[in-house]
């Protein structure tokens, strides 16, 4: 089949990319390299099988493709809020184009939503029928408010117009090919810890998050693309929980670091709880995290420690 991945010179994208490959799909590659980067698909571009072209989906591009796996959006708090009104584009005018597309070559379309869309949630682990508690004018909503709107549309372009849609609803993902400056938790503190410098935990610490390696979450993407008669949205991340500190103290002891964690008020609208209920995706798609945190910060260490010495 012939693929297109928006945002597919991106962390996620370009190991997305890799799987299609290996699979013996034909890729094409969208990105505007916001935070995307040419490098993270350099390895690509000698393969026949793989097209790749710097574009913005807020502006629409014609193409003939099979599926399509709509990445595209600045997915950290540093990213996002630098453009606020670009990023909600990004969300809303992209996923406009990308249903269009699929729509008139009767594509199926995976759209990468997030765990963002359930806010600072009341409801503890995150089941996909919670509604969510977003503040929608806050310093994020620019990205939550996008993703929740994309959903709207992919679910309406299904009713109205019968495209055939899958939404994913991604957990906190980390692995190679993040960012140095990416800006959230892990490569923040792999990079500090690395560095020998002090590791910046924000409010007390005792807010939890759950950490998915990327090999595992792209099978599940793949595994969701494949999987018949069902839209989703499906959860897909690692439902061990961990606090902030403990996430700190377990990457000093990784890395071997001396740095010490010191405490900075917390930002806005930073959720005080996120976990993944994957009874669904265990349910729907035989998928469950394989890769345990420790092994997956292991791996991503080895990965940062180079990028640094380059």
């Amino acid at each position: 089949m012939r693929y297109l991945v928006t945002g597919g010179a991106g962390f996620l994208g370009s190991h997305l990319c890799d799987r299609l490959l290996r699979d013996k799909h034909e890729v094409i590659c969208l990105d505007n390299y916001f935070t995307g980067r040419r490098e993270n698909v350099r390895h690509l571009l000698s393969n026949s099988d793989f097209e790749l072209i710097r574009h913005d989906v807020t502006h629409p591009i014609l193409l003939e493709v099979d599926r399509i796996y709509h990445l595209a959006c600045p997915a950290s708090p540093i990213h996002y809020q630098y453009n606020a009104i670009k990023t909600i584009k990004a969300s809303v005018l992209g996923t406009i184009n990308m249903l269009g597309m699929a729509k008139r070559v009767k594509a199926r379309i995976l759209f990468a939503s997030t765990s963002e869309v359930y806010g600072d949630p009341v409801v503890h682990p995150q089941k996909e029928d919670y509604w969510g508690n977003v503040n929608t004018i806050g310093i994020r909503s620019c990205y939550d408010e996008g993703k929740r709107v994309a959903e709207t549309l992919m679910m309406d372009y299904y009713r109205q117009n019968n495209v055939d849609i899958k939404i994913v609803r991604i957990f906190n993902t980390y692995g190679p090919r993040m960012l140095l400056n990416d800006g959230r938790v892990v490569s923040n503190f792999i990079i500090q810890a690395l560095k020998g410098q002090d590791i910046t935990v924000y409010g007390k610490g005792t807010q939890t998050r759950s950490f998915c390696y990327v090999d595992d979450l792209i099978e599940g993407m793949v595994l969701m693309m494949n999987t018949e008669k069902f839209t989703g949205p499906v959860n897909l991340g690692n439902p061990e929980e961990y606090t902030i500190l403990e996430l700190a103290q377990k990457i000093i002891i990784l890395t071997g670091s001396k740095s010490k964690i010191i405490h900075q008020p917390l930002p806005s609208d930073d959720p005080t709880q996120r976990q993944p209920d994957i009874t669904l995706a265990e349910q729907k798609l035989g998928w469950k995290p394989a890769v345990s945190v420790t092994d997956g910060l292991t791996r991503t260490i080895e990965y940062f420690r180079k990028e640094l010495s380059r």
